[in-house]
Order: C-alpha cells, then structure tokens, then sequence
C-alpha cells in the first residue's frame, strides 16, 4: 500500500490520506528523523554553526509536516480512530523529542558550536541561544537516571493531556437539551431556532436541538427566557469533565498538575511556573502576579457596581438573587435597553463571507495582500475554504486554509494552525501553509451565516494569527511565525480585532445581506459605546482564569486543597462575584492549559491586551490604514517572529515600551 503521507508533497494530500496510514507514517517519520539527528551528532567534521544548528533547524521536516496534519484533523475532524491513533503515537513523539534533547553527542557539538564565540548576525545568534536552552532547560545536564525519570514524565504527560481533551469532547457531544414544546422558545432569535430544529431534523429527533457546542449554547444563555433551560444548560456545561462518568478529568487534573512540578523540580526550577515563564516577557510569577494584581485594583470596583446594577435590572423580572445562568442573558437585555443594540440588529450586517471579504481587505489596506479562492487544493472537508495569498508584487505569500463551523468532530473553541512553516534556503523563501478553525453560526435553509459582533471578532482575532503566519520572513523554520514567547502571540491576534471598531474598517464589509445597506453610523457608534459594557466583570473573569492557572501551576501541588472545588473556591471567592454553583467545575474543561500550551500562561491574554492596546493606539494616531505604521508592525513584528526578544521587537515598531494607561483608558477602567 503506497503511503500518501511519505511520498513527497508541497500541499497536504486529504483526499489521499486514510486513517490507516497515519502510524505508518509516524514510524518511519520518527526513523528518518532520528537518522538525520544521528548523522549531526556523530558528524567526522568539527561542529560548525551550518553542519550542527542550522541542520538540526531543518532536520524532522517530513515528521513536522505528519504531525500537522494529525493533530489539527484530531481537533478538526476526529473520530474514534484518530483519537486511539493520537493516544498511541503521542508517546511515541515524546520519546523521540527527549531522545534529541537526552542526546549527549549531540549536545556536546551544540555546546561545541556555543563554546566557539562566533561572530553571528542577530538570527543566527538568537537561534544558537534557543537550541542550547532548548537542551539545557529539559534535561541535557542532567545524569542518567534523572533523564529517565524526566521520560517517563513526558510520556505520561502527553497521554494525560490527549485524555483531557478527549473527555471534553466526549461530554460536550454527549449532552443534547431537546425542546418539545414551542413556548420554550420564548426570547429566542427566529435564526437560532432555524438552526436548532435543523439540527434536531438532522438526528431525527421532533423538536428543537441545543447543544453545548458555542453556536447552540452562547445565544441560547444570552435570549432564552426560561430561565430553568438556562439553569440547565449552564450546569450540563459547567459540568464538563466533572461528571461521575468515564470522562471525569479530576485526577487526570491532579496527576498533570504533579507531574508538571515533579519535572520542574528535576530541572532545578522552583514550580512549572517558574519554569515556563524564566522564557516569557514575565519573566517570573511574582511579575505575572503583579501584573494581575493592577488590573485587578483597577477592574474590581467596576465590576461590583457593573453586578449591581445588573442585579437590580434582574430584580425587576423578581430575580432575587442573579446567579451564572442569568449573567448572559440580563447583560444581553440590559445592553439592548441602554444602547438599543443585540446582536439580532447587528447579525443582518455581518454575513460570514462579507466578512472574510472584509477581513481580506484590511489586510490588503494595511499590508498589500490580495486573497483568490483556489478550489483545486485538497481539504478535510467540503466546507473548507482555500486562498492563495499574493503580495502587491504578484509574488506567492501563503496558502490559507479557513473552516468555520461546528460538526461533531470539532472541538469547540478557534485557533490556528500551520501546515507547512516558512523558512529560507540558500536559493529560495519557503513560503508557509497556514489555517484559522472556528465554530460560528451555520447557515440555515433562509438565512446565509449570520455573525454575532463576538464572532466577527473573533474572526479577526484568528486572522491576526494567520498574517503572523502568513507574512513570516525569517531564515529559520523554528523562529518562524508564531514561534514567539507565548505572551507575545496573541498581540498580531487581538490588535486586529480593534478594526472591528472603526467606522473606516466597517464600511469595507458590514453590509446588510439582504438589502446591501451600509451599517447605518448610529450603529456603528453604539458598537463603540457598547464596547466597555460590563468591561469590570469581563475583566474579572480573565482575572479569575490568570489566577486559577497560576495558582494549578505556581504552588507545589501537595500543598493545594485535595478537592479540585476547595483550589477553585480560594480563587474565586477573590474574583467572583456570583455565587458558586454546585456540581460545577472550571478546570475539568480548562483546555486552555491542561490540553493546549498555555499552561502558566493565561495571564497572556490581559498582558497582550496592553500590548495591542498601546500598538493601536500608534495606529489610531496616524490613521488605523497609515501604510507607514502598518509597515513598521509588519516588518518589526509580523515578519520577524522569535528572532529577537519580544520586546525589543516591540520598542523597534513603538520607539517605546507598552503603557498599561491605553489599556485602561480603552477599557474605561481608568
């Protein structure tokens, strides 16, 4: 049987790929990639920046290219197959990174290539220092039996957290609230209810179907007037791997949390905090800490009296106590009342391929890039969009992969990926295979795919990731991109969900579906008013994750509460200002940091905050499509990925440091 996955391929071959390849694929992948890091290490030659750093930069290509391809179809298109496929080969995968890392020779000719004092340009020096600590920080100082126990750790690791996300998965698709009577409709938008007797057509059910995938759950917390079906969705979905069930995460929780400070430790680091942030922007959980705290000073008093009010709007309708099940929905209402504004006047406005158009226009007004639908290329799956990207030279940029909504094989959430990274050789720019994967509203049998004014946003934000992709120009593949600190990635990301804002950026594409009316301006200036709306609770919310993640990973874990509901509890009795819901669980669907990378690194999405706050507000001083300050973050920030510490990159587009005021001052916190 030829093996699509091991025979040459510049765009990745789905329609070729069977579930059966894959493990064939990723043993030999993993044996011709050991090959390459063998014939490095026991190299006759003197080590040398070009035959020892750049060739281990180049080597595991085929095994890079396998591996994107499997674990973005894992999150995007699973099935029971892949999911036992991904549990037996992530071992697998772990073994062999700790066999490059644990690999003496090896090491000694990179510390042979340090220990030479070359005179190097800026790149090639930053890639020299990322490969040595990428040794030294996992283990290469370590003696034989530490590495051994520092194995066993990883290859329990990658299966723990493979396990979490299948859980969630599991529960998410397992729960269904089927509506039967119409009166429970009460409240609900005519497109919401479309879809939801869609879906419940599509499993043969009568009646109306809501699930806990975020198109079905979101609108139906924020409009649904029964208030017991919101009690109850809200609690099936806080619930999510906290049932007594085969997809309870409770000890898997415990068994991360301890495994990540027993490696810690062995490495000679205080806590996992400690260890991830020694190479973030923080620096150290003291900083992380800091930095909570001054938001926190400034978020809380607004958010009690954003609570009270809301809680004396609910006490009209005799709701004597709010409680998590109605934050949604009176926020909603009391947001319509005080701007005339929901998202039912704003979804006319945002159909999902006016959107993308627009989405491709700021890029091309700020960047010069031009998006051409290529429906030769191969997909997963039938709704996935492809674009080739060209520059305003006519030269390939990128290829760009988009799929935008929910089926039972996705995992909830958005994110991107890459399918091929960008990189140089000494005759050509390797240009990058990127991809944005979202869940948004589908369409329906009337109505084309109608955006909320979050899902645009978030749109956006996805494609902020992607330009960081896409526009990557660096020598080496493994400072490429979006290889940057993790507290510095989401900048691209959330300083382009600020042209979602601006009058300038809405005329490009908000646009009405039906009678192509240009979004009226009263709108688009109650969009800004409203943006601030309750910004003191959301603002504690990311707070109370921040310090649910540092407080998993900053603290040893034998000295935490044993129940997962007590080290929840002493965060959020500091932050929250609902009351507890029984039965319910943040960390048993944290996935964020028991399943994706940001373990000791959620604070990341208030600290970029400041970031894109203080970037914009340089655009919003020149004009948000000046091509000279877009020029500036394209070539200091976009281009460059981790080829110099991020804030150096920073200060070369700004001329200075981020101010935390443009924060507070966009947020009204100030």
């Amino acid at each position: 049987m030829q093996n699509p996955l091991l025979e040459a391929f510049d765009q990745a071959p789905f329609s070729k790929i069977k579930t059966e390849h894959y493990k064939e694929a990723f043993e030999k992948a993993i044996e011709i990639a050991r090959a390459e890091i063998d014939a490095i290490a026991h190299s006759k030659s003197e080590p040398t920046f070009e035959n020892t750093i750049v060739a281990l930069d180049r080597s595991g290509a085929q095994l890079d290219r396998i591996s994107s391809i499997f674990f973005n179809l894992n999150s995007a298109e699973t099935s029971t197959e892949i999911q036992e496929i991904a549990q037996e080969i992530s071992p697998w995968l772990s073994a062999f990174k700790n066999d490059i890392i644990l690999h003496q020779p090896l090491f000694e000719r990179v510390k042979a290539v340090v220990d030479q004092n070359l005179e190097l340009d800026a790149e090639s020096q930053m890639l020299l220092e990322k490969q040595y600590k990428s040794f030294t920080r996992n283990g290469a100082l370590l003696d034989l039996e530490k590495q051994k126990e520092l194995r066993a750790i990883d290859e329990q690791l990658s299966k723990l957290s493979l396990e979490f996300g299948q859980h969630v998965l599991a529960d998410s698709n397992a729960y269904e609230l089927l509506i039967e009577n119409e009166e429970d409709l009460e409240g609900l938008p005519e497109g919401f209810i479309e879809m939801a007797k869609a879906a419940a057509d599509e499993k043969e059910l009568n009646g109306w179907l809501i699930t806990l995938s975020y198109p079905s759950y979101v609108p139906f917390m924020k409009f649904s007037k029964k208030r017991a079906l919101r009690e109850k969705l809200y609690r099936a979905f806080s619930a999510r791997g906290f049932q007594d069930n085969e997809n309870n995460n409770t000890k898997i929780i415990q068994s991360i949390v301890k495994l990540r400070y027993d490696r810690a430790q062995l490495l000679g680091y205080e806590s996992h905090a400690h260890y991830i942030l020694e190479e973030r922007m923080a620096e150290s959980p003291k900083k992380v800490f800091e930095f909570l705290e001054q938001l926190s000073i400034k978020a809380k008093p607004a958010a009690e009296r954003e609570f009270k009010s809301l809680s004396e709007y609910a006490a009209k309708d005799g709701i004597d106590q709010l409680q998590k099940w109605d934050a949604a929905y009176y926020s909603e209402k009391l947001k319509k009342e005080k701007f005339e504004l929901d998202d039912e006047v704003l979804k006319p406005y945002f159909e999902l391929d006016r959107v993308i158009d627009g989405v491709f226009k700021v890029a091309q007004k700020l960047y010069g890039l031009e998006f051409k639908a290529n429906n030769q290329v191969e997909v997963y799956h039938p709704e996935v969009k492809t674009y080739d990207v060209i520059d305003d030279h006519g030269k390939e940029v990128a290829l760009f992969y988009a799929d935008f909504h929910p089926r039972a094989g996705k995992r909830d959430g958005a994110w991107m990926t890459s399918y091929k990274s960008q990189y140089k050789t000494k005759s050509e720019n390797i240009r990058p295979h990127v991809s944005i994967v979202c869940n948004f509203t589908k369409p329906t049998a009337s109505k084309p795919s109608l955006l909320t004014f979050n899902e645009v946003t978030t749109l956006f934000h996805e494609f902020g990731h992607a330009l960081h992709g896409m526009l990557a120009n660096t020598q080496y593949k493994s400072l490429s991109g979006t290889s940057v600190s993790w507290d510095f990635v989401e900048l691209p990301s959330q300083i382009l969900e600020n042209w979602c804002y601006e009058k300038e950026a809405l005329e490009l594409f908000a646009k009405h579906y039906q009678s192509d009316e240009l979004i009226p301006l009263t709108l688009v200036k109650k969009i800004k008013e409203a943006s601030n709306f309750m910004e003191g609770l959301a603002t504690m919310r990311q707070l109370s994750f921040g310090l649910l993640d540092m407080k998993w990973h900053s603290t040893n874990p034998n000295e935490l509460p044993t129940s997962i509901e007590e080290v929840e509890a002493s965060v959020f009795e500091l932050t929250d200002l609902y009351p507890q819901v029984d039965k319910s669980c943040m960390s048993t669907a944290f996935s964020h940091i028991f399943q994706g990378g940001y373990s000791a690194g959620y604070y990341s999405y208030k600290w970029a905050e400041v970031l894109d706050a203080d970037a914009f507000a340089f655009f919003k001083e020149k004009g948000i499509f000046d091509k000279e300050v877009a020029s500036l973050f394209k070539e200091q920030i976009l281009s460059k990925g981790g080829t110099a510490k991020p804030m150096e990159l920073y200060r070369n587009f700004r001329g200075k440091e981020p101010s935390i005021e443009a924060l507070l001052k966009r947020s009204g916190l100030l």
